[in-house]
């Protein structure tokens, strides 16, 4: 078996073991459930992926993790996205590249939950270091920390390095604000907070979970793509299934033909990841999914909101809930417009 035949074997049982917990055809009960709750996702739920190895995914067996690549982890978050899934897997695989010993193995086992802090303008991938860790304390603030009422610890990111801090510690003030799809993003404040120095260099950790994100769109754009045709084949007006009508088959080759360049552009970038050791290349890779993974999840929803007629603006009808979903993905580890500045600057020549 080749390296392309086993990676390729990894990823099909990467998605039927995902089936167990995301399930691309199941209902949205459980998403409904946990919307505006104070967690936002569920603990069992947590521990039981915890349990299918999948935060340790990246990891080297030799720290408890499973030593797969890029494009088995994408496939990953892909299923979690069909699902719309609200636990924190991309923010909780980031932290687990940096932990090690018992602070690693309490987080791989869902013992304890960390989760990233890096953030600190709006929109933009790199950390920009206003918070400063010394003398094994942190001060400062980050915004948009997903789900931050379930952190048992924060990986900050300053200048001087990394510093792991308690949730509950002391100077920690944590103040949550709901999102559209029933979640929460965080504005955590240190104040002389007492931390555990890390080493680490954050930038590859936030390339990673930038196109995992944009994988996550594309199992969103996929599972709202499908559930648009099937209303496309079910719906009738004049005495004709709607999908008939000519207008609408050109608007859906449109989106098809959305979906696909997505699916192509991150399974370029993972391949790019997976492959070399250039930064440049790495990142422009990147780049150039997100921006197209943003831009895509959030045209198709609306389009898919405009399709299926006036019942899609309830909020009984599931279909609203891609779009809520696209609306706070997308932003997440780099908005398109930042991702494509990014590109334009450092893209090789081949690609200009």
């Amino acid at each position: 078996m080749t390296d392309r035949d086993a990676q390729a074997e990894n990823i099909r049982l990467i998605r039927e073991s995902a089936a167990a917990i995301a399930p691309r055809r199941g209902d949205f009960a459980r998403i409904r459930a946990l919307r505006f709750t104070h967690l936002g996702f569920d603990r069992a739920v947590w521990h039981e992926i915890c349990a299918m190895g999948w935060v340790g995914l990246l990891l080297p067996e030799a720290h408890g993790g499973s030593a797969f690549g890029v494009a088995e982890y994408c496939a990953l978050a892909e299923e979690f996205g069909a699902a719309l899934a609200p636990e924190p897997l991309i923010p909780a695989v980031f932290a687990a590249s940096f932990l090690r010993g018992d602070m690693l193995a309490d987080h791989l086992t869902g013992k304890r939950l960390v989760l990233p802090a890096w953030q600190e303008k709006p929109g933009e991938l790199p950390a920009s270091h206003l918070t400063r860790i010394a003398s094994g304390e942190v001060s400062g603030r980050k915004i948009f920390v997903p789900m931050a009422n379930g952190a048992d610890a924060f990986l900050v990111a300053a200048e001087g390095g990394l510093g792991l801090v308690d949730a509950d510690g002391e100077g920690v003030s944590v103040v949550t604000a709901p999102t559209q799809d029933g979640g929460h993003f965080g504005t955590i404040t240190f104040e002389d907070s007492p931390a555990e120095a890390l080493p680490g260099d954050i930038a590859p950790a936030l390339d990673v979970a930038a196109l995992a994100t944009a994988a996550y769109l594309l199992g969103l754009m996929d599972r709202v793509f499908a559930a648009t045709l099937d209303y496309l084949r079910t719906r009738e007006q004049f005495g004709r299934k709607i999908g008939s009508f000519q207008a609408l088959q050109h608007r859906t080759a449109d989106l098809k033909i959305l979906l696909e360049l997505t699916r192509a552009s991150i399974a370029s970038a993972a391949e790019s990841l997976d492959a070399s050791d250039d930064a440049r290349t790495r990142a422009a890779a990147v780049s150039r999914a997100k921006a197209r993974a943003s831009d895509a999840a959030l045209r198709m929803t609306r389009e898919a909101i405009q399709i299926h007629g006036g019942i899609a603006y309830t909020d009984e009808f599931d279909i609203g809930l891609f779009l809520r979903k696209a609306m706070v993905v997308a932003n997440q580890f780099g908005t398109s417009a930042w991702h494509r500045a990014r590109y334009a600057a450092i893209a090789p020549e081949s690609e200009e």
